[in-house]
Parts: C-alpha cells; structure tokens; sequence
C-alpha cells in the first residue's frame, strides 16, 4: 500500500504486464487489426521499423507490410523485459514467415522487437529483421 492507500504494482508484476501488453500488440498487428493493436499504445508512439522507416501508428506499419509481403506472421519464440525507472523495455524475438509480393514463401526471417512501456502502455517500438538480407540473396547478390 503507498501513502494514498492505493496498492503499487510489484516489479515482477509489470515486467509481466509490459510482456503481456507487446504480445497482444503483436498478435494484433499479425491479423493485421491495427485498430486493436492501437489500444496498447500511446498517442505519443514513436515507430522505428527496418531501414529507418518513421511510424506512429499501427495502421502506418500494416500498410508498409502489405507493400512488403503479399502475408506475414511472427513465430515469437522469446520474450526478455529490463524492468527500469518508469518504463520497461520488452524484447521480442523470433522468425518471420510468410509470402513474399510475387507468391513465393518464406519463413526462418529472424527478427528482434524492442519496445519501451510506460504508465502501461507502448511508448516506442524499434524493428529489425533479416528481410533485406534475404532479398539481396533471392536477387543473386551476395554482399
């Protein structure tokens, strides 16, 4: 109990919110449903995806995937929290596997999700995956 007679989360109860809050982000924006992948984050969202790419809303991210893979899901195999000061980060790692544009499937395309939670929701999302590294390969150049 705090002062105020309110009872305070332990740290072990918001590293477990802050992972339930990114997995529930993540399976709704593999439907793709931004609308309720939107109820996880705040209106101050920052996205970073892979080359850079700016975003503040899931619908910005389901959009450029649509562009990017005829499908695409997560097989998430991990999960790692760093409970801090106001925030945890959440790692989300695993395999991306889908349909490129033309039709030709894919899957084992590492990724790594780090987010940064705050008051219970996603302040900042920052993507990486293995995506280019594959296309370079499927065109021939090994780089």
């Amino acid at each position: 109990m705090t002062a105020l007679g309110s009872t305070a989360a332990t740290p072990g109860e918001e590293t477990a919110r802050a992972a339930d809050i990114v997995e529930r982000f993540l399976i709704a924006s593999m439907v793709p449903d931004p609308e309720t992948a939107a109820r996880y984050i705040s209106p101050e969202l920052k996205i970073t995806f892979t080359g850079g790419r700016k975003y503040g809303h899931p619908s910005e991210t389901a959009a450029f995937n649509a562009r990017r893979y005829r499908w695409v899901k997560k097989k998430m195999e991990r999960t790692d929290v760093v409970p801090g000061s106001g925030e945890t980060i959440v790692y989300n790692l695993g395999t991306l596997y889908g349909e490129w544009p033309d039709g030709t499937p894919f899957e084992g395309n590492r990724y790594v999700d780090r987010f940064v939670v705050r008051g219970g929701k996603i302040v900042q999302m920052d993507v990486w995956n293995d995506s280019a590294e594959r296309l370079l390969t499927r065109n021939g150049i090994d780089a």
